[in-house]
């Protein structure tokens, strides 16, 4: 191995695997340490760091990073990069070297602190995010900053769209990281501004429902994005039953003050037309239910909606 900084990524799975290989390819990469990963993304990390010659661990559960400190002093590496790793490092782990735990965050700091911060932006309609490189302290997202690596996102992006996108610009982000370090023994930072900051909990079902009657379409498209496909799509009620809306468009037309989440009819492209608050109309592409995941068409025709009855 070529004398670089040796690097170690924490991380949560299959979201680093691009940055992984780059920072292996440009002989950065001295291990690879997963946390709460499932068992066939962890063995398959395992085997390559072991094909690769690099340190490998698994830390399974938050109470497995007792064993962290021992593991790091025992390989010893200049820097340690977080890609999603799901844990808080403790301080006795931290106090390895401050300014060698660096965080990438996968949306803006400080306004996008939390967990899943590509749901957040797409269910709050933003124009762009960015990837965050910031030292790690005691607290989730709140250390120095370095830079916010700005990314567009594009008109009806999904959740699955922009992770992908995310994944593929974070491998580079990472690699002028570690050519920043390789070069100078300090990166400029700045303390982030606490008036700015907002910290999203991980979301919960309040956080991913449909309300028909206090929602606008657009509203409704972006949180529909946003739960597609980690959620399957936005929880909602249709017809008196619980389903999933899993790809949804906006439709240009009004409704002349009918009741929310009700079905107005079908479109010639077969697009599912909804009522929403402020007279707006969504279309259903696809659902979820009960009995499967299926078109509109198919909705439509299992739920015996007579369109001649509608209008």
């Amino acid at each position: 191995m070529e004398n670089k900084k040796k690097i170690v990524v924490l991380c949560g799975g299959k979201f680093a695997f691009k940055t992984l290989q780059l920072l292996a390819f440009e002989k950065f990469l001295y291990g690879i340490a997963i946390g709460n990963g499932n068992k066939t993304v962890t063995e398959a990390l395992e085997k390559e760091a072991s094909n690769s010659g690099l340190a490998f661990h698994s830390f399974p559960t938050k109470k497995s990073l007792s064993t962290m400190r021992e593991w790091i002093d025992e390989i010893q590496p200049d820097f340690i990069f977080s890609i999603s790793f799901p844990f808080l490092l403790p301080e006795s782990v931290l106090s390895y070297g401050p300014a060698k735990f660096i965080n990438f965050h996968p949306g803006p700091l400080p306004r996008y602190r939390g967990p899943m911060p590509i749901f957040e932006v797409l269910r709050n309609q933003e124009n762009s995010t960015a990837i965050c490189a910031h030292f790690m302290n005691k607290n989730f997202d709140e250390g120095n900053i370095i830079f916010n690596d700005p990314i567009a996102i594009e008109e009806n992006e999904t959740y699955g769209k922009l992770t992908v996108k995310i994944s593929n610009r974070m491998s580079q982000v990472v690699l002028n990281v570690a050519n920043m370090l390789e070069y100078g023994s300090k990166i400029p930072n700045f303390v982030q501004d606490e008036n700015d900051s907002c910290y999203y909990e991980k979301p919960e079902l309040s956080d991913t429902f449909i309300n028909w009657k206090s929602m606008n379409a657009h509203e409704i498209v972006a949180l529909v994005n946003a739960c597609n496909p980690w959620n399957t799509g936005a929880d909602a009620s249709l017809l008196g039953e619980q389903i999933k809306i899993i790809s949804g468009v906006l439709i240009d037309e009004l409704h002349d003050n009918l009741q929310e989440g009700s079905i107005i009819g079908m479109s010639d492209d077969g697009i599912l037309k909804v009522a929403c608050s402020d007279n707006e109309v969504i279309g259903i592409n696809i659902l979820s239910t009960d009995e499967g995941i299926m078109t509109s068409k198919e909705y439509f025709k299992l739920k015996k909606i007579n369109q001649y009855a509608l209008n």
